[in-house]
């Protein structure tokens, strides 16, 4: 390929919009355009390194036995209503009508399809497990695309679903997918890890996401420190405290002027703020919840949300507090009837003798302990995760890290077959839900988490698998016969040794030509010039390392593919 024929668009200058180094790279090297909020044109050469990360991911599906299909873009609305997921996706949706006034959305994902396409095509457990997947566009109206490619309506994606008889046969799926997935991340050079996660939207039970490290990363998880426990933030369930024991203290009202917060009320007592106990309301589908947590921790909403799940949450507002006769900022639990549900988090277990509202303005009580004080009609992990809570597996601190999710898969068990009636006859006869897993990987992501974790002040610095090409040779003389003839065979010879390369013959000067090689990020730089063609050498360049040296002209060809080998 010619670089005189391509278009690649570089730019000298970094776009005003870009907030991260991928999104800034990605631009300047001419690999994607903005059309329009969270959506991409993708230019010849970020197609091209997207289409090396799907031939990967093709090969490793391939061998794990997945078996490539295509489902549609445009999906009915009934089946994502039957599964509650309609209503759960809300606005991220992209919704329309057709003229028979049906409602339809753009995919997102394809659960249901396949769960409605196994109930009519594989009625027998003979025709069991079978694993697909599909590379397909992908539609969600983020509310706030941001970061390029990272956060966007529209990627491209590999989705893979397997269908199992079993509860054996899907766990069986999902280790064959894991280890997948573990194969591909290694190809194409990304530093990541495993962690437990939440399922988030997608539900089910066991999943794991693969977070590539990055330190822009909108995605966090936590590690111990010794080594042995990762997981989402959403997912992490930190050492419970053990219990305290019964309280010692009488229950006491004390006088608290002007202390509506935890802090106020920390610095009037000159107590800790862990001695406090926090009284969180919420409304939850028109009822009233009230969560306890540690003065010092806070209320995770979406924990909440997953708990309470299909009704929806809100905190109390103003209103709330003055017609359901609630003292804001002074709310205690005691003395809650039953028209209020209390949760509190397995923290609270670790304390006694509470500092907490008295349920009157200004007033407190001391000495609030649970059983004898007031009830907890659900105990559960509600408070979001902090630095330093304790690993569940030896006790050692737990550290937050900075990621970007590359991929995630789930089990699923019978989450969609169970409510759109997808079943099977087993060998005994008996009709039985589809056991299933999900699988995705955004390819756009892979491409600029690469850069992320690959560049430097002068542009990208892709791994040879998948940089647009692995070589470039630069023309730094064009008014020269003799190193326009030398370019020219170099070229070739490569070309005729499988080497995938381009020659950069543009009517630019060398210095234009050098930039635009190092932010592009080809492995290996074959620079010739009037200069080296007289002395009888080319310049090579190992972009991964800076490493410059010389090779024979005759010998050009050959010293290059020696190089492109120790390139990582």
């Amino acid at each position: 390929m010619r670089l005189s024929r391509l278009f690649v668009p570089t730019l000298r200058e970094d776009p005003a919009e870009a907030e991260i180094a991928s999104h800034r790279l990605l631009l300047r090297g001419g690999f994607v355009r903005q059309v329009m909020s969270g959506v991409y044109t993708i230019l010849p050469f970020g197609l091209r390194t997207m289409r090396k990360i799907e031939t990967i991911v093709r090969e490793e599906m391939d061998a794990a036995g997945s078996i490539e299909l295509r489902m549609p873009m445009i999906l009915p609305a009934d089946p994502w209503r039957a599964t509650g997921r309609y209503d759960l996706y809300g606005e991220t949706l992209f919704k329309l009508t057709d003229r028979h006034d049906r409602d339809l959305i753009l995919g997102p994902t394809q659960e249901e399809v396949v769960a409605l396409m196994a109930a009519a095509d594989m009625p027998s457990y003979r025709d069991l497990p079978k694993n697909v997947y599909q590379v397909e566009w992908k539609y969600r109206d983020e509310f706030r695309p941001r970061f390029g490619l990272l956060r966007v309506r529209e990627f491209l994606m590999k989705d893979a679903y397997s269908i199992d008889r079993d509860e054996d046969g899907m766990r069986e799926s999902y280790r064959i997918m894991y280890e997948a997935y573990e194969r591909i991340y290694a190809r194409c050079g990304v530093d990541y890890v495993i962690v437990e996660a939440d399922p988030g939207q997608i539900g089910g039970g066991v999943n794991h996401e693969f977070m590539a490290r990055a330190t822009v990363g909108e995605d966090l998880f936590v590690e111990c420190e010794h080594g042995d426990y990762l997981a989402d933030t959403e997912a992490a369930r930190p050492m419970v405290p053990e219990p305290a024991g019964e309280g010692t203290e009488p229950l006491t009202e004390i006088h608290t002027p002007d202390t509506p917060t935890i802090e106020a009320l920390a610095t009037l007592l000159g107590v800790d703020a862990s001695t406090t106990l926090k009284c969180v309301m919420f409304d939850v589908g028109g009822k009233t919840v009230a969560v306890l947590v540690p003065g010092d921790r806070e209320v995770n909403v979406n924990k909440l949300e997953k708990l309470v799940f299909p009704e929806k949450v809100r905190p109390l507002d103003d209103d709330d507090f003055t017609t359901r006769g609630f003292a804001k900022g002074y709310v205690g639990p005691q003395g809650f009837d039953d028209s209020v549900t209390i949760f509190a988090d397995l923290t609270v277990r670790g304390g006694r003798d509470w500092v907490t509202g008295s349920n009157q303005v200004d007033r407190h009580v001391t000495g609030a302990n649970e059983g004898r004080d007031f009830r907890v009609d659900r105990w559960e992990d509600v408070v979001e995760f902090r630095e330093g809570d304790r690993c569940p597996i030896d006790g050692g601190a737990l550290r937050i890290g900075r990621s970007i999710v590359v991929g995630h898969i789930y089990q699923l068990g019978t989450k969609y077959s169970e409510p759109l009636g997808a079943r099977f006859v087993d060998e005994d006869g008996s009709e039985r839900p589809f056991m299933m897993g999900s699988y995705g990987i955004g390819f756009g992501r892979i491409m600029a988490t690469t850069v992320e974790q690959r560049h430097d002040d002068a542009g990208m610095v892709w791994p040879k698998v998948l940089a647009p090409f692995e070589v470039v040779v630069v023309l730094a003389t064009r008014d020269h016969e003799g190193a326009v003839a030398e370019a020219e065979r170099i070229y070739v010879e490569l070309r005729e040794r499988a080497v995938d390369v381009v020659i950069d013959d543009r009517e630019q000067s060398a210095g234009v030509k050098f930039a635009d090689a190092d932010l592009i990020g080809y492995p290996v730089q074959v620079v010739v010039g009037k200069r080296g063609v007289e002395a009888g050498t080319v310049d090579l360049k190992l972009r991964a390392t800076g490493d410059k040296t010389q090779a024979p002209l005759a010998d050009a060809a050959s010293a290059v593919v020696d190089l492109l080998a120790t390139a990582p």
